[in-house]
């Protein structure tokens, strides 16, 4: 597991697996998000398979596919919806991790500053500034 912490709750990663699962929780993290669709990943690391594993070891697990044309405010506001509400840091997956940030990234655009956010994900490793001009939009809205 490659988790990258973008602020002390809210970690994204590349693809996990079931085996993942015991380093996941000894890092300290109660909730995992995935973020990638089925689709894109032979059935034993599809959400099911991942989804059992977590909540046998006592995670709490969310499934929100994304892609570029399901990257959607309903879909931010879901995503933030999970953080929020879990007990503590959450792990969020997808194919390498970016989709977790940028929809992490849009869901605190109304309250961090376009700077702020993508020096965070910058620091976890992950060039967002082409979404420079939806933060910005998101901010003066």
């Amino acid at each position: 597991m490659d988790a990258r912490v973008i602020t002390p709750r809210y970690a994204v990663s590349p693809q996990i697996s079931v085996e993942d699962i015991p380093a996941i929780l000894a890092e300290g993290y109660t909730t995992v998000i995935c973020n990638r669709p089925d689709a894109e990943v032979p059935p034993s690391h599809q959400a099911a398979a991942i989804q059992a594993a977590a909540e046998a070891a006592g995670l709490t697990f969310h499934a929100l596919p994304l892609t570029h044309q399901t990257m959607t405010p309903e879909n931010v506001a879901k995503q933030r919806a999970f953080y929020e509400a879990s007990q503590g840091p959450v792990l969020a997956y997808c194919a390498s991790g970016t989709r977790c940030s940028v929809v992490w990234s849009l869901g605190v655009a109304a309250e961090m500053s376009p700077d702020e956010i993508l020096s965070k994900t910058s620091a976890a490793g992950y060039d967002l500034a082409g979404l420079r001009p939806a933060l910005e939009a998101i901010a003066t809205s």
